[in-house]
């Protein structure tokens, strides 16, 4: 906790600035001097450039066609403008939201760019771009984070343009467009956060970046497992998908001669998407995945969902167990699988297969579409985006553990599916537990982490200001964590555990500003540097106004600017009570700027690279092998037949209760056995003394035969007896038919996290 008269570390770098900010405050990266009475510059998020980026359209009606190119890697500073606002007394106020100015706009503007503040961008730009060369740009630890990308009114700064300024009586929202140049995917490093956790912001070095030019706006981020060319490179690759939840915003053609199309909030005859929205400069629309390269940084469409008509994917996951990828279709309501190509192999409809598992009618898609030239659209009412029925809406995905999880509709309830070994959807959907929260908030991410915990996000219901100043009714969401019963209680209808454990989420009263991304990080030590020794020990996730709160701005102020949109990073174990207020956590914004308290819904997900070598946590597959099982020196065969089981199939898991292995059996001898039991040692003659192995006598049809393991080391060869037969004469009493096998099990060579 910050006390009074103690200041807490913003930072490890020593040229840092350390003003003791309030809401407002900025850091300074170059040094600049248009700065507010703390120290800290003043940085609209709205740019006013004399350069045009509005694409505009040929007579033809053609766009000019733009390559998707490596993302920019820079000072957060390198996008400031040449123009700030006026302080003169002439000049109107002007309202700075994160991304649009929504007041009259008369002059009194003047330049603070100094040569020397120059020379450093410059130098800070080619010195970036050399890195980018030199070396990768994904490492253990590294946080994606996605999030609006900011607005731009073009052609308005010059002064000697016949087109510059805005004509009287002109609203400046209606020339505010989406800034194409600007990020709305960031790669932080936050390996080294400069000091224990005071609830203060931390600096971090600049991001790698990625602009709404290039894949438009996204919500969801996912990693792959950096395979390439089938070799292991230990460098992920990084995948963003197309959203709507940052808002949908629809142009016509320039029809007033200033250079810009013009903005319509219904829809219109010849409405096209904003430039910035989808990346359609770069071929991309609503249904579109993006792939950055984890090497080179180079963007690249990676998959599209073609009949999605605008309201996006809501998140991603991938399958490192059969290399393939999820994501969520918002318009259909379906899951799709994706290869490692970024080909659409097929796809799950929770509406239609899943809801009946849970005594739920069926739900099929209602067919409806966004038409943005349509008249029933409307860019501030999402019920007219044609979204899925909310029944039947799936937000977040995340594979774990053999099975697909996944969110459905704003009265959040978690469901999950199998993943077969073939990497298909096994057919058994399962209803986990309806979310205990205090608002009816979809849950838009999902994270597990090694001990068990199953994580959910929540972000409030979709808004779309047409000032660009709210996408999401923020500031009640949610972020806390299931676990199962152990052992699980008959009396209750879920596996999981009925009441949650929830995380104070920012500063604001009731902690509860979660903006719907969240992820697992590795540890830190005491002085804020990242433990890659440590797996899924620090919870990280997005909010709004992380940092502000009157009744503690004193206390705050140490510790930096207030108005903080980002992420919050926070020791897993800090559930509440504890941590209340959020003084042992970190905070780190999204794009450097802080003059915009009142906007919500501005960041998106985050996605954190964090691969455990060596360890699994509790239901994770791990890998493992097995021989062919033969029959015990005891137990000889008639005429030497053949051993009666066939092996398909093993797969292993970790538990609390240690290792555990899913046996994938055929009766090759056709004598009906459906039940399993392991032998004792003593009976099959195993030569793994030590070992104990235990498992359920009976077995569900279609079920793999489930066994634990206890006593072993990783990597040795257990001998497991087993008895195969059927239950039905072993319900009999007495003596019953029994198969003796002995099936030598090549154990996973990595431990299960404790």
């Amino acid at each position: 906790m910050v006390r009074p008269g103690k200041e807490a570390p913003m930072t490890n770098n020593p040229e840092a600035l350390r003003s003791p900010g309030t809401t407002g405050a900025r850091r300074d990266h170059c040094l600049r001097d248009e700065v507010d009475a703390l120290g800290f510059p003043l940085v609209p998020l709205t740019l006013r450039k004399s350069r045009r980026i509005v694409i505009l359209r040929k007579a033809d009606n053609s766009i000019r066609e733009e390559r998707a190119g490596p993302p920019r890697l820079a000072l957060i500073c390198a996008a400031r403008p040449d123009v700030l606002p006026s302080t003169t007394t002439g000049g109107s106020v002007m309202s700075r939201i994160r991304g649009s100015f929504v007041s009259s706009l008369d002059g009194g503007l003047r330049r603070a760019v100094h040569p020397g503040g120059l020379l450093a961008l410059a130098l800070g730009l080619w010195l970036g771009a050399a890195q980018a060369q030199e070396t990768r740009i994904i490492y253990p630890g590294s946080m994606a984070v996605t999030g609006f990308s900011g607005t731009v009114i073009p052609n308005f700064d010059p002064p000697d343009s016949e087109k510059g300024g805005l004509p009287p009586g002109v609203d400046p929202v209606d020339e505010t467009f989406i800034d194409t140049t600007r990020a709305t995917l960031r790669v932080f490093d936050v390996s080294h956060l400069g000091g224990p956790a005071s609830g203060q912001l931390v600096n971090t070095p600049p991001p790698l970046e990625v602009t709404a030019e290039q894949i438009g706006q996204v919500f969801g981020v996912t990693y792959d497992d950096g395979v390439r060319d089938g070799v292991p490179s230990g460098i992920p690759n990084l995948y963003a998908g197309a959203a709507s939840l940052h808002g949908i915003r629809i142009v016509t053609p320039d029809a007033d001669d200033d250079g810009r199309p013009e903005r319509q909030r219904r829809g219109a005859a010849g409405a096209t998407f904003m430039d910035g929205q989808f990346g359609t400069e770069n071929g991309g629309g609503p249904g579109t995945i993006w792939k950055i390269d984890g090497i080179t940084g180079q963007v690249s469409k990676f998959a599209d969902i073609d009949t999605n008509s605008g309201p996006g994917i809501g998140n991603l996951t991938f399958d490192a167990a059969h290399r393939q990828f999820f994501a969520s279709d918002l318009d259909t309501g379906l899951v799709h699988r994706i290869d490692a190509t970024g080909t659409l192999i097929d796809s799950f409809d929770h509406g239609v297969a899943g809801r009946p598992a849970h005594g739920l009618a069926p739900i099929a898609d209602d067919g409806s579409v966004m038409d943005i030239q349509g008249a029933a659209f409307d860019s501030e009412d999402p019920d007219s985006w044609g979204y899925t029925q909310d029944e039947r809406r799936i937000w977040a995905v995340s594979y774990h553990g053999g099975r697909l999880y996944y969110s459905v509709g704003e009265k959040s309830e978690i469901w999950s599916v199998g993943i077969a070994r073939n990497g298909t959807f096994a057919g058994d959907p399962r209803w986990e537990l309806t979310v205990k929260a205090d608002k009816d908030y979809a849950v838009t991410d999902i994270a597990f982490d090694n001990t068990g915990f199953m994580y959910l996000a929540q972000r409030g219901p979709v808004e779309n200001r047409y000032d660009y100043s709210q996408f999401a009714d923020s500031g009640k969401g949610e972020v806390i964590r299931y676990f199962r019963e152990n052992p699980d209680d008959p009396e209750t209808e879920s596996v999981w555990v009925e009441v949650p454990q929830e995380y104070a989420v920012g500063f604001p009263q009731g902690n509860r500003q979660s903006a719907g991304g969240l992820d697992l990080q590795y540890g830190y030590d005491s002085d804020g540097t990242l433990d890659t020794s440590v797996c899924t020990q620090t919870l990280v996730n997005t909010g709004d106004k992380l940092r502000d709160n009157p009744a503690l701005a004193e206390q705050l102020a140490a510790g930096g600017p207030l108005a903080v949109h980002g992420v919050q990073i926070t020791p897993k174990e800090l559930v509440k009570p504890a941590n209340v207020p959020p003084f042992g956590s970190w905070f780190v914004d999204f794009d450097g700027y802080f003059e915009d308290p009142e906007v919500e819904g501005h960041v998106g997900d985050v996605a954190v690279w964090h691969p455990c070598e060596g360890r699994a946590g509790y239901y994770e597959e791990i890998p493992g092998g097995y021989l062919p099982p033969f029959y015990p020196p005891d137990f000889p065969p008639p005429g030497n037949l053949p051993p009666c089981i066939d092996v398909e199939d093993i797969r292993y898991y970790c538990t609390p209760r240690g290792l555990q292995a899913d046996l994938y059996l055929h009766d090759r001898a056709g004598f009906g056995g459906d039940s399993i039991k392991a032998q004792p040692s003593n009976e099959t003659k195993s030569r793994t003394p030590g070992v104990g192995v235990t498992s359920f006598q009976s077995h569900a049809p279609g079920q793999p035969y489930t066994i634990d393991i206890t006593g072993h080391y990783p990597g040795d060869r257990v001998d497991v007896g087993l008895c195969f037969y059927r239950k039905s004469d072993k319900d009999k009493g007495g003596y019953y038919p029994c198969c003796k096998m002995i099936l030598p099990l090549r154990t996973p060579a990595v431990s299960c996290e404790r």
